[in-house]
């Protein structure tokens, strides 16, 4: 009889863990558990640095077609997400100081991606001798990077080399 109370007292000394090691669930970045975070989904910067790159490698293979698949793609694609931006950011202005920030630097990352797009998309149409197409990506290039940045200057000299606009812009 005296056994047979040996016995919890056994199991509470020596235990009975069954749930010790049965998880092996660690992770070493933390991030993974976002999806959108890693670099290979389709709603990021990287994914429009990609098809931009795609079309890079179809303009070296002289396959204007798809590079312009391609460019189309990548400026939709920075479209989207400088929207999605830039509503993230009016939502939370006044709430949280810290989002809008955030969302403001992810989406002049955006627009500078964008700008190379259109900048690729320009001249693509511009060498296929369809000047009336490239010009509304060089002043969608001027309104969002601004007549002073260096995408501006450039987008600006092409118009002026086109002969849509005279004046020399001096800034």
């Amino acid at each position: 009889m005296k056994f047979l109370k040996l016995i919890p007292i056994l199991f509470i000394l020596f235990g009975n863990f069954p749930y010790k090691n049965l998880v092996h669930a660690e992770i070493k970045n933390p991030k993974d558990y976002k999806v959108l975070s890693n670099q290979s989904k389709k709603l990021s910067i990287s994914n429009v640095e990609y098809f931009i790159d795609q079309g890079d490698e179809f303009i070296k293979k002289e396959d204007f077609d798809k590079a312009k698949a391609s460019y189309l793609d990548a400026r939709k694609l920075a479209q989207q997400l400088a929207k999605f931006y830039s509503d993230l950011n009016t939502s939370f202005k006044g709430i949280d100081a810290r989002i809008p920030n955030e969302m403001q630097r992810k989406g002049k990352e955006t627009l500078q991606i964008l700008a190379k797009s259109n900048k690729r998309l320009a001249t693509m149409y511009l060498k296929n001798g369809k000047p009336e197409v490239a010009v509304p990506l060089l002043i969608e290039t001027i309104r969002i990077m601004s007549p002073n940045s260096t995408e501006g200057k450039e987008a600006y000299k092409k118009l002026i080399q086109l002969g849509f606009v005279e004046n020399e812009y001096k800034g």
